[in-house]
Formats: C-alpha cells, structure tokens, sequence
C-alpha cells in the first residue's frame, strides 16, 4: 500500500499532469526544471534552486503577459502547456532558421502562429509541428537540436505580434525546394534564403 501512495503522490506532481500546479513557496524537482525552462527562455535571471519564490513567480508572471495567459504568477496546466509548446516551437525555428538574420527566425515562427490561428491547419502546437511534411526540420532530425536564446526569442516576439510575413502560413528556400505545390502559393515577400506565401 505504501508503494502504491508513493507512485500516486510523485506522479501527482509531474507538470505534465491534468491539473499540476506549481506555485509561490513550492520546493521540489519540478520547480527546478520550471526554472531551467525560464532560465533558457530569458525570463528568469537565477539559478535553479528548486525553490518557488519571488523571482521564479515575477518570471512565470511575464511569460504569461508575454503569451497572453491568465497572469496569476502561478504555473498551473496552461502555463506548463504553453512552456512546452514555445520550447517545441523553438525548436522548429532552430531546426529551420538558425543560419538566418534574425527577422527570418521571426518570421518562422510567425508562420507556426498563423497556421495555429487558421483553420487550413491543426488548433494545436503539436498538430502543426508534426503535422505530416509540414516542417524538414522535423523530417530530417534537425528538430532534435537544441534552441538556442534567438529561438526562444524569436517565438516570443512572435506571440507579442511581430510578423515579418505578413501573415504567410508557408515559406520554403526556392534553392532546395523539391515540392512543385508548394510554388502554387502566394508568395507575399523573401527574407532571408525563405520566400513566405500564403
């Protein structure tokens, strides 16, 4: 029986779980990689200490301002939620982008928030990110590589309103393109090695 009450209470606690809450005066793992997360995204500017204090809730308040979240300084599922998906997004833009300026690394993920917000595409971060040939990034592992702080960045001015396409939902290097389709699009401008369409 004790064992049983141990899985239930650790797993109780994951953020991935319905209806975790992590918040002011918390101390455990969780809250340690809540603070690496905010550490990597530029919103907090302290060690990991496991500690759920000042900082690590001044932190949680301005991302959910930045990500238009209930501001409540508390990392409930939606917080939680949306650090995953600005990390996946991330990610992509890495994956895609990180040998252009900056702006092609907005405008990238402008594009992931703009198929968000059509409905031609998934309502979800991981029903557009893996949603099937839509990123090479994803196809050929790049995906896996580890963001750097523009990534982040970039995700971040693009949720603030940032966007360099002008509301494409799809770029592609014309020098590499193999897809005749995808020439059929719109194009609204070039950035960079990317030409973004609707």
């Amino acid at each position: 029986m004790p064992f049983i009450c141990l899985i239930l209470c650790f797993f109780s606690f994951q953020p991935e779980a319905e209806g975790a809450v992590l918040k002011y005066g918390h101390s455990a793992v969780e809250v340690k990689e809540l603070q690496q997360k905010l550490i990597v995204m530029d919103y907090l500017h302290t060690s990991a200490t496991g500690y759920y204090g000042t900082h690590t809730q001044k932190a949680v308040r301005q991302f959910q301002t930045d990500f238009n979240l209930l501001v409540d300084g508390i990392a409930g599922p939606q917080t939680l939620q949306m650090l995953n998906d600005v990390e996946k997004i991330a990610r992509i833009v890495h994956g895609e982008a990180r040998g252009e300026y900056y702006e092609g690394q907005v405008a990238v993920a402008a594009v992931v928030r703009n198929r968000l917000y059509s409905d031609q595409f998934p309502s979800t971060v991981d029903g557009v990110l893996f949603q099937q040939n839509a990123f090479t990034a994803v196809q050929d592992g790049q995906y896996n590589l580890t963001p750097n702080r523009y990534a982040y960045a970039a995700v971040k001015d693009a949720w603030l309103g940032w966007d360099p396409t002008g509301g494409s939902t799809y770029y592609y290097n014309p020098r590499i393109a193999t897809s005749e389709w995808i020439y059929t699009r719109t194009v609204e401008m070039t950035i960079g090695n990317h030409v973004f369409a609707k």
